[in-house]
């Protein structure tokens, strides 16, 4: 069955764009459109979607309070952020309100078709280089003041499992996290389950909106 994407943006080009790319796919079609944040509620009403690409800036209704409201729901379709990043200062928060990673509008086309089929199989997306940049960029809108995590949550964490976090939260992949802490990759993937158990969250995103709300990360890449 192909993966069924609605397109969320207010610049028809740059659908125009998308779809073109996406309707080459054997496995992906675009069974949806939408200028803005209250047409995309409205024809989702209607229409099953199981990847939204939202935009943040558009008017009517921006993409985090869309993305917000479309997590809400049961069943929700998954959301890919798409951000120009250098102006996009809500992207931080559409990770907040729901969505399963960001992309750049610019990306790479395969990169952009590896990002739909990952965040449909339940998987996140955020890229290493750009988690870091937009958390640095971002981080006067965290609450992170230096004092030690308030989340009490993260007393349920063993000290590996704190450390895994920390390092997801850099952005590592569990490749990059196995070679780091000297373990195997499906040693790291256990790690990461158990601490989204633990923590109650959905995916990698989500670890990272935590760990620097928190304070047990800071921007730049420092840990408490």
């Amino acid at each position: 069955m192909s993966i069924r994407v609605m397109l969320v943006d207010d610049q028809v080009l740059l659908r125009t764009g998308f779809r073109m790319v996406l309707a080459a796919q054997p496995d992906m079609e675009v069974v949806a459109e939408a200028g803005d944040g209250v047409e995309a509620l409205e024809v989702l009403r209607s229409t099953e979607v199981d990847v939204v690409l939202m935009d943040v800036r558009m008017p009517k209704l921006d993409g985090v309070e869309a993305t917000r409201r479309i997590c809400s729901q049961p069943d929700a379709p998954k959301v890919l952020i798409l951000t120009t990043f250098d102006l996009d200062e809500y992207a931080f928060s559409g990770l907040k309100a729901g969505a399963s990673g960001f992309m750049l509008k610019d990306v790479p086309p395969a990169e952009l078709l590896g990002a739909i089929r990952s965040v449909h199989s339940g998987d996140a997306v955020v890229a290493p280089s750009t988690t870091r940049r937009l958390l640095d960029r971002f981080s006067p809108m965290l609450p992170s003041s230096g004092k030690e995590p308030q989340h009490k949550e993260l007393e349920r964490l063993t000290e590996r499992e704190r450390e895994v976090m920390m390092l997801v939260a850099q952005g590592l992949s569990n490749g990059e996290i196995a070679a780091r802490l000297v373990l195997s990759e499906a040693t790291v993937k256990t790690h990461v389950g158990r601490i989204l158990t633990k923590l109650g969250l959905r995916d990698r995103v989500q670890v990272v909106v935590l760990a620097y709300e928190t304070g047990l990360v800071r921007a730049g890449g420092g840990t408490m």
